[in-house]
């Protein structure tokens, strides 16, 4: 399983709870597509038992604070980000692009944004493209992260 989570916005408890949740499900890759806001949120991270791909978010102010904790359990860096993982093609934004496209986006599987705190999942040509929502819940009231299963390319959104 991939863990997928944005839009944390400094809930430890959410955070906690997603890393729970991640590491009870085994996963083998936790993706975070933005917004920690301060580092001391990232710290809690450390506790995955797999590695963390990230970005950027529009509310990550201490950049510098951020990549220095995240050196420590993995990597944050600039979106757009592509990487392979478990044979699949991921590109992962904070912001999302207009709707339909992406640049080269039949190069990815994955597509994973965020931004607009509303989980969603669809199909669009030949991408799966997943907003996990936002784990902080400060917007909705509703604390959510997502589960991709990399084997069947299926994904569900998961309340904490």
């Amino acid at each position: 399983m991939i863990g997928i989570m944005a839009d944390t916005h400094d809930n430890l408890h959410s955070i906690k709870q997603a890393v729970r949740l991640f590491n009870e499900t085994g996963c083998s890759l936790v993706i975070h597509a933005g917004d920690f806001v301060a580092p001391f949120a990232a710290r809690e991270l450390e506790n995955l038992n797999c590695p963390v791909e990230a970005v950027f978010g529009n509310c990550d102010g201490e950049k510098k604070g951020l990549e220095k904790v995240f050196h420590l359990f993995g990597e944050i860096r600039k979106a757009p980000l592509a990487f392979n993982h478990e044979n699949l093609h991921f590109l992962v934004t904070h912001i999302p692009a207009a709707r339909g496209f992406y640049p080269a986006s039949e190069k990815y599987n994955v597509i994973i944004f965020a931004h607009t705190h509303k989980p969603e999942i669809r199909h669009e040509k030949k991408n799966m493209l997943i907003n996990p929502g936002e784990a902080g819940g400060w917007v909705s009231g509703k604390s959510t992260v997502a589960l991709l299963d990399p084997k069947t390319l299926s994904a569900d959104i998961i309340t904490l």
